[in-house]
């Protein structure tokens, strides 16, 4: 069962929370200190940052293949608005892979969010 890290609206209360109904919440996580988290006006995005990264904070869910694809249409991976991809997280979850989505368009101007994202 593939693992999602959630840092965002997906979170528990998040505005888009609902898209992992039915999923297996497997707890708090953060990521290993290689990104950055923005404000893009309503919703974050995180962005590769391996010279001034931060432990980005959030959840991590187990989630089915419907689901999945369900969340790629949600953050427009077709359009390349993000990318999922394959990250590393601090312990205890550091022993199965996960993924997340990363933003891919420019984070110019926008504010630093520091380590996490209020819902």
């Amino acid at each position: 069962m593939p693992r999602i890290f959630v840092y965002g609206t997906l979170k528990r209360g998040g505005s888009n929370h609902s898209c992992l109904e039915g999923q297996r919440f497997a707890g708090e996580a953060g990521t290993e200190p290689s990104f950055r988290l923005y404000d893009l006006g309503g919703y974050p995005g995180m962005v590769p940052a391996p010279e001034n990264g931060l432990s980005i904070e959030g959840e991590l869910w187990e989630i089915d293949s419907s689901c999945l694809a369900r969340l790629d249409d949600l953050e427009d991976t077709a359009a390349g608005l993000y990318s999922r991809v394959a990250i590393r997280l601090l312990p205890p979850h550091d022993s199965r892979e996960a993924e997340t989505y990363v933003y891919r368009r420019s984070v110019a101007g926008r504010p630093d969010l520091g380590t996490r994202f209020s819902v």
